[in-house]
């Protein structure tokens, strides 16, 4: 009898034990006020330093250009903060909504493509993710809510730029991710391309690549504990909505960029997801760049594949 409550005791504590590391990984993870913009650029191996300058640069050129701050209600009743930049050419029909990536802000993380889009004609829309910037929300979306508000700011820029607007939907990393899981819903046709930058298939695959191979823990108990939890607390599977098999279904073209060197988003995400694509598709993999690395490692092929795609698609 001695054995069996030893047996019974040491099941115990191995359940709190995964009980307690499931609500670690998911406390710092998935909820707002753990998620820190610091340890996600740490993990994502990239050395931003390098790039501060030429940020900087940018953001002097974009930031005294005309712009406001826009407000969208979600579908679950959260207020969503964007910032709106009309063209700087008074004709044009162009617009381009830029989705950042995990504990960014719109603002902040898109003034070096934003020159760019600016300078060839379009307006920008930075929306702030849920749970990010000035944006409502207590749990990410991890694209698998964001898409439906990618959705609800597409209709936004119809009501307020006008139903001849064409729209290019640009994301990065958790960004790239929300334009992908997006591509498998009814878009309006003013939707004219997506672009992904580094994108992920699901929160479920990317959680898991991260710890078995930076944390080299098994995705037991913490990723099903966490799927449990995400579905009771923030209403979604952490595999619910899966961009592999969104892109299945998408009828709107894909601009699909990765780095080589990417180990927080693996490369090879990004060829599963262009394999199973069945839009018109383009691929860009940048040699040697790290995680949304791209645009700063090889701009020059960046904005080439950038400018083609778009020229095409916006015949």
């Amino acid at each position: 009898m001695g054995a069996l409550k030893r047996v019974v005791a040491a099941a115990g504590l191995l359940a709190a034990a995964a009980a307690g590391e499931t609500l670690y990984f998911y406390n710092r993870t998935m909820k707002r006020q753990n998620a820190r913009t610091d340890r996600t650029m740490k993990m994502s191996g990239t050395d931003w330093e390098k790039y501060y300058p030429l940020m900087e640069e940018r953001k002097n050129f974009v930031l005294p250009k005309e712009h406001r701050d826009v407000y969208r209600t979600s579908f679950d009743g959260l207020k969503l903060h964007g910032t709106y930049f009309p063209a700087l050419e008074e004709r044009t029909d162009k617009l381009v909504i830029c989705f950042h990536g995990y504990t960014g802000e719109g603002l902040s993380n898109h003034m070096a493509i934003a020159e760019y889009f600016l300078k060839r004609g379009y307006a920008i829309l930075l929306p702030d993710a849920r749970a990010h910037g000035e944006s409502e929300g207590e749990y990410i979306g991890f694209g698998c809510l964001d898409r439906k508000d990618a959705l609800s700011w597409i209709n936004w820029a119809l009501e307020e730029c006008g139903q001849d607007t064409r729209i290019l939907l640009y994301g990065t990393s958790m960004g790239g991710a929300t334009v992908l899981m997006a591509s498998g819903l009814a878009l309006p046709e003013q939707v004219k391309g997506i672009v992904s930058d580094c994108g992920f298939t699901s929160p479920k695959e990317v959680f898991t690549h991260v710890l078995n191979n930076m944390y080299h823990l098994p995705a037991f108990p913490a990723i099903p504990g966490a799927d449990l939890l995400n579905r009771r607390l923030a209403g979604y599977g952490m595999d619910e909505c899966n961009a592999r098999r969104e892109v299945e279904k998408a009828q709107v073209p894909i601009l699909f960029i990765h780095g080589s060197a990417d180990t927080f988003v693996p490369c090879s995400m990004c060829h599963e997801l262009y394999e199973h694509c069945s839009a018109p598709k383009e691929i860009l993999i940048v040699e040697g760049a790290a995680h949304a690395e791209s645009y700063y490692k090889d701009m020059e092929a960046y904005e080439n594949a950038l400018t083609k795609f778009t020229d095409q698609i916006f015949m």
